[in-house]
């Protein structure tokens, strides 16, 4: 197969095999590649030319760029995770394997649908897969980066950036304020007052955060978890027992459907792992309208067979 692969060299910690170490186990495999780095200035014009597979060799950040230029295409692509939380590889089954024993699985490799989402509000229209949200983990979210991530930069084991991410969550979850949302989601009105509020495409978001254990990313509908202020203690819970590597979930409500409608005041958004506003520019407006639903094309995905 003719696989063209896009590598992250900055991906991950300070162990990932380089661009040409990948591009050597894909030759090895049988296939012919092209190797082209994410940092490069029109590094996306590689997805242009002829191939069988899009192979992409990073964390989450890289694997959305090169989906949202996929989309509607018939191209599959090869996640070979090396970031920090590697959320979609993880619900796709690919984050525990081997670099080496991924590629040699590509030939018997299931080919699997995945949705896209699509955010309309006051930045336009944006696609996304992994999700939406605001509240708990967005605002934690723009204090990292409002600090470049200064708070993580020391660390070089992306465990210990899980970690850290993790226990940030639970420092702010007691001191964290509940919004007032009106939510419309399919026929349901389910607005209220919550500290978060995430629609999913995947089972995590941000440092392996497992809010949508049931999500399935192929299935045509969105993962809803809203938080309530009275559910801080189970959020709390639940992070102390990731940092202490217990296997659990908060245990959140979870709606599933198509198209969620949210109106609110002055919170911050994000998408994917895009802020909007973003860092320094005016804050959110007193009052917003977000729409968000399934696209009509997808991706294809491979996944182990």
């Amino acid at each position: 197969m003719k696989v063209t692969l896009i590598h992250n060299p900055d991906a991950g910690g300070d162990n990932q095999p380089s661009g040409d170490d990948i591009l050597e186990l894909i030759h090895k495999a049988g296939h012919s590649a092209r190797l082209q780095s994410s940092k490069d200035v029109g590094w996306d014009k590689a997805l242009q030319e002829a191939a069988d597979i899009i192979a992409v060799a990073g964390g989450d950040g890289i694997v959305g760029q090169v989906a949202k230029r996929m989309i509607g295409k018939q191209i599959p692509i090869a996640i070979l995770p090396m970031g920090t939380a590697n959320n979609v590889a993880t619900t796709l089954g690919v984050k525990h394997l081997a670099i080496d024993e991924l590629i040699f699985g590509w030939t018997s490799a299931r080919r699997v649908k995945f949705d896209i989402g699509n955010a309309k509000g006051p930045w336009g229209s944006i696609p996304f897969i992994e999700g939406l949200g605001m509240g708990l983990f967005t605002d934690t979210m723009w204090r990292l980066d409002a600090k470049d991530n200064i708070q993580l930069a020391h660390l070089s084991d992306t465990d210990e950036k899980l970690i850290s991410v993790l226990q940030m969550l639970r420092s702010r979850v007691e001191s964290c304020h509940s919004h007032e949302m009106n939510i419309t989601f399919d026929d349901r009105d389910l607005s209220g007052k919550y500290i978060l509020l995430e629609a999913m495409n995947i089972h995590y978001v941000g440092p392996n955060f497992c809010l949508a254990p049931p999500a399935d990313p192929g299935d045509g509908l969105l993962d809803l978890v809203i938080a309530s202020y009275d559910e801080r203690e189970r959020i709390h819970q639940y992070l102390s027992d990731r940092i202490d590597n217990k296997s659990n979930y908060p245990g959140l409500m979870i709606h599933k459907g198509k198209h969620l409608r949210i109106e609110c005041a002055g919170l911050i958004v994000h998408i994917d792992d895009n802020l909007w506003p973003e860092i320094g520019a005016p804050s959110p407006p007193n009052s917003i309208v977000i729409e968000v639903s399934v696209a009509a094309e997808t991706l294809e995905m491979l996944a182990p067979a």
